[in-house]
């Protein structure tokens, strides 16, 4: 991707977890396009959950792509891969290049405004391994993203920016969860692309 900067990583060492942040990991014109395209483009869908005794739509958009075999699962719900947009894979390389790990899926999430939120969660799904890498590209309005230790209770704060990237490591996915809460005074939009790799199992010979 053309005029991109050299970006400042910020290591952040938290207690069992380690993260990189990556604020200007693509520019800002990259990012506004990107930013289009994924809001026009993705087929976004809007799955429910079965809670408290009742179906109750789940408060953000979401599609999932990958290679093919990249199946995943959670809260009772399986994704089957779609192909990866073509236009999406500049942006599959640099974020290859600049976490040193490679993807072979990808989770986005469009969160159309402020009312739009995903609850305290880890990224532990038995398809990513014991210890996963996520790799976080988020465009659009700023959100703030928190973090909680699941013994301490400790909790850490992140704005994320359009165009940065965050990578969280190491045994951050086993000690501590993570949410976007409710930002009900922030009016516009914001999209993640979450990178990550999937554990695929070879297919069985006929």
């Amino acid at each position: 991707m053309p005029g991109l900067p050299s970006p400042d990583c910020h290591e952040i060492d938290l207690q069992d977890g380690l993260l990189h942040y990556f604020p200007t990991a693509f520019a800002v014109d990259d990012a506004d396009v990107l930013l289009d395209y994924c809001l026009q483009q993705l087929p976004w869908r809007q799955d429910t959950l079965f809670m408290f005794g009742r179906q109750v739509a789940i408060p953000r958009l979401h599609c999932w792509f990958g290679d093919p075999g990249a199946t995943y699962s959670w809260s009772g719900l399986r994704f089957d891969p779609l192909p990866w947009p073509v236009v999406l894979m500049p942006m599959r390389r640099r974020v290859e290049m600049l976490s040193g790990h490679a993807f072979n899926a990808m989770l986005a999430n469009h969160y159309r405004d402020g009312h739009d939120s995903v609850g305290w969660h880890s990224d532990d799904e038995k398809e990513l391994g014991p210890a996963p890498v996520i790799a976080s590209v988020s465009l659009g309005v700023t959100r703030k993203f928190q973090l909680q230790h699941k013994r301490t209770r400790q909790l850490f704060n992140l704005p994320l920016e359009h165009g940065s990237l965050l990578v969280m490591a190491g045994n951050t996915q086993r000690f501590w969860r993570h949410q976007l809460p409710k930002e009900k005074k922030v009016p516009g939009a914001r999209v993640n692309l979450t990178l990550r790799q999937v554990l695929v199992t070879p297919a069985a010979p006929h």
